[in-house]
């Protein structure tokens, strides 16, 4: 009888090798799958971010500002600041925050506001300071829409006003509203999966992104006049971002680019100008 002879010590290495990457492969894969399972399970707890209490308007010096609570369609109930315009004809300002802090954090903002003889109406988001619920896109958007028909009902001009995470609620909303005067996105973002894929390449957002608010999409619906503003040294949403917003909204429109300003000081750097001299250009 014949039999083979020994196993040449090559063959034996040469399969511990295709074990020992079968078991990295098996490992990388089971990381893998805990890692996107571990983002789409927590994604929203890095898109909203409220932080900080509520504080009182007459706290920050803003006395005509009322504080008021307005239930949305589902009954959720959130907090808004309004105040209405100090000079007669002036539009009020229908202002979607940030994802981070909340609404009481931008009183200087709105002092500028106010200064100016505009009206404000600033609802805080749902589970933000102030606001019950849960945030998401849709419940953002239709929370939105409610506030821009109550706020429409008093006969006042509107100014949407998109901040951050706000743009893509504000232009959500002017897609569907276009008899607001003018749109106002503050270093707006294309998609919010976008920024998600810029800093998650490794990961399939398209799948698993619960909230994508494409801005480059509903942008290119817009009927309502838009204003850009953005700085060049913007280290959380590119500026580029903000360009490519610009190139698909249609006319008319205005970009303001800022240079050497970053995320969080346009206001510092001439933004509030640069929307009273395009509201006053069309008028």
């Amino acid at each position: 009888m014949l039999t083979g002879g020994p196993e040449q010590p090559e063959r034996k290495a040469g399969r511990r090798v295709l074990r020992g990457l079968a078991g990295l492969a098996g490992i990388f894969a089971i990381a893998y799958v805990m890692a996107a399972g571990y983002m789409y399970l927590n994604q929203r707890s890095f898109v909203f971010v409220p932080t900080g209490e509520l504080s009182e308007p007459a706290e920050k010096g803003l006395e005509s500002v009322a504080v008021e609570t307005v239930a949305m369609a589902d009954g959720t109930k959130v907090t808004v600041w309004s105040a209405e315009p100090a000079r007669e004809g002036a539009p009020t300002v229908l202002y979607f925050h940030g994802n981070s802090g909340n609404v009481s954090t931008r009183w200087e903002r709105f002092r500028q506001i106010l200064d100016s003889g505009f009206g404000l109406y600033a609802p805080s988001y749902r589970g933000y300071a102030g606001s019950a619920g849960s945030p998401s896109e849709a419940a953002l958007v239709s929370d939105g829409l409610a506030h821009f028909d109550r706020l429409s009902a008093s006969g006042t001009p509107i100014v949407l006003h998109g901040e951050s995470l706000g743009t893509g609620v504000a232009t959500a909303v002017a897609e569907q509203r276009p008899k607001a005067g003018l749109l106002v996105l503050e270093a707006p973002y294309t998609a919010l999966v976008d920024l998600a894929y810029e800093s998650y390449p490794w990961l399939p957002v398209n799948l698993l992104m619960k909230d994508p608010m494409p801005t480059r999409e509903r942008i290119a619906n817009v009927a309502v006049p838009v204003l850009v503003v953005h700085g060049t040294d913007d280290g959380l949403i590119s500026v580029e971002h903000g360009k490519r917003v610009f190139e698909r909204a249609t006319d008319p429109k205005r970009i303001f680019i800022v240079e050497g300003a970053g995320h969080g000081n346009l206001w510092g750097n001439g933004l509030w100008r640069a929307v009273l001299e395009t509201w006053r250009q069309m008028q």
